[in-house]
């Protein structure tokens, strides 16, 4: 071919300027275009390098052959992934060299996501959506399952919590809209069709999203916690809920999972505890491999960000500072309070600070800052009987210690804290160190409490990270179809027992 003409010798790739690499990546394209024009497309075997002395007699690639791989790699990166891509049609051996070096496939992961991490957790372990417990990272082809995830449908991304819900669409980089969920829509925990089917659809017009369009990925309120079959009946009957009201606005695919889940998962993890402070209550939810552990015990506190905000607008009162309404307490909370390592050593110390609320003024707390997310460890101060975090959390892992559900004694020892309260500065020192203090060594050794991965958005992102991945939807989602049929069965199962007995 005449473009083979223009490359340089190998002597001269060593300084390679930035001019002649686009160069050779115009070539490459040109090269492309000439082979898939042309009828036939020689075989070659994959070898170590790009093409092996046996090969080059039968190769098609020319002069290329000639370029060290280190720089063909660089040429490719300035290539492209849509045009590399198409490389691997000239010849067997082209194609073994591009699906084998993953490096480069990472690059081109890295160049379209700054969270490369989040995505090669999700397929090393959730691609096969029932997780499966390896010793060794998989082996995976990156070049594969890029091209997957290229064609992966876009979907809507619904977190609904009793306070506050979070939705957007699933190739954006955070939530589209937070609006108060109490204030518009009451308590959506509870499994009423209607008031489900009513939130869902008002998300719908907001996002001017067509029902039958995408899939939707939404997460499970933590409720019903117990291992009873009243509280699995609960549960069922809630799931049902969901989907029935979303089935019924012709959405065709839904996947349902459960808040902390997908909390856990935006942390990068498939086991661990997850400590979600809610609007209303505190969950200490056990999770091993993406399963919460329900027999060995979900821990809940009767207190959560609400009853903070309650008690910091209670001290206000005390010293006559005037404010408007409890979303303006709420302002101060997340921009000034925080929880002290030491409580009693914070007393001495002068911690008076200013935050502005918009169109309200300057407002100046002190010891209220710190004194505000005490009471997670001390509820008695806000006149609450309740268990305080650290207690509630180490009875958890004292739960999973007993119970010797695997090997591993340290699956439970990762500690990831969600929901907005979670996000005061400090907390994760403070609850690590109060769980050192309250557990034996022999379980507190190892425990690591990791602050909320994505703020208050974690839940959101953990289905943005499912909803992205290369096997999604698939067995992830529930078509309307297969629910029905559930449902059918389900019915007919009671009729089936009687016969039998």
């Amino acid at each position: 071919m005449e473009i083979y003409r223009v490359l340089p010798s190998t002597k001269s790739l060593s300084s390679t300027p930035t001019h002649f690499i686009a160069e050779m990546a115009m070539l490459l394209k040109k090269l492309w275009e000439t082979v898939s024009h042309s009828s036939t497309t020689p075989q070659l075997k994959s070898t170590s390098g790009l093409l092996s002395s046996d090969d080059r007699s039968t190769s098609n690639t020319g002069a290329f052959e000639r370029i060290p791989d280190e720089i063909l790699v660089i040429i490719l990166k300035k290539l492209g992934p849509k045009e590399t891509a198409k490389l691997c049609t000239i010849c067997k051996t082209w194609s073994d060299f591009l699906s084998s070096d993953n490096h480069l496939w990472i690059h081109f992961f890295q160049s379209l996501s700054d969270d490369w991490e989040s995505i090669f957790f999700a397929e090393a372990h959730l691609r096969a959506y029932k997780l499966v417990y390896h010793e060794e990272t998989p082996q995976l082809s990156l070049k594969n399952i890029f091209g997957k995830r290229a064609k992966v449908p876009g979907a809507l991304l619904i977190d609904g919590g009793s306070g506050y819900c979070k939705f957007g669409w699933s190739r954006y980089s955070g939530p589209s809209g937070k609006p108060a969920t109490f204030m518009e829509f009451g308590n959506i925990e509870a499994p009423m069709y209607g008031r489900l089917r009513d939130f869902y659809s008002t998300i719908y017009d907001r996002m001017h999203v067509k029902y039958t369009s995408h899939p939707i990925v939404v997460s499970i309120p933590i409720c019903h916690y117990d291992d009873t079959e009243s509280a699995k009946a609960s549960r069922r009957q809630l799931k049902e809920a969901i989907h029935s009201a979303l089935y019924d606005l012709n959405v065709p695919a839904v996947c349902a999972i459960n808040q902390a889940t997908l909390a856990l998962y935006a942390a990068r993890r498939t086991s661990g505890i997850v400590v979600n402070i809610g609007f209303r209550q505190t969950s200490i939810v056990p999770i091993l491999h993406g399963k919460v552990m329900r027999r060995v015990g979900v821990e809940v506190v009767g207190m959560g960000g609400l009853k903070l905000t309650s008690f910091l607008r209670e001290q206000l009162q005390q010293k006559n500072i005037h404010f408007e309404s409890l979303y303006t307490v709420r302002e101060l909370k997340e921009n000034l309070c925080y929880v002290a390592l030491d409580y009693e050593a914070e007393l001495s110390r002068h911690t008076e600070q200013s935050y502005e609320v918009p169109r309200e003024g300057v407002f100046t707390l002190s010891e209220e800052r710190f004194q505000t997310g005490e009471i997670l460890f001390r509820p008695r101060i806000a006149g609450v009987r309740a268990m305080g975090l650290h207690q509630a959390v180490a009875l958890c892992m004292d739960h999973c210690y007993d119970a010797e559900l695997m090997g591993d004694d340290n699956w439970f020892k990762t500690v990831i804290l969600c929901g907005g309260t979670a996000c005061l500065r400090g907390l994760p020192e403070r609850l690590e160190k109060e769980l050192r203090a309250h557990l034996p060594s022999y379980i507190s050794n190892g425990i690591r409490v990791m602050p909320p991965p994505y703020g208050v958005d974690s839940a959101w992102h953990g289905a943005r990270i499912i909803s992205n991945l290369s096997s999604f939807p698939g067995a992830w989602c529930m078509t309307k179809k297969q629910f029905r049929r559930k449902l059918r069965i389900k019915q007919l199962s009671p009729s089936f027992s009687k016969l039998l007995g």
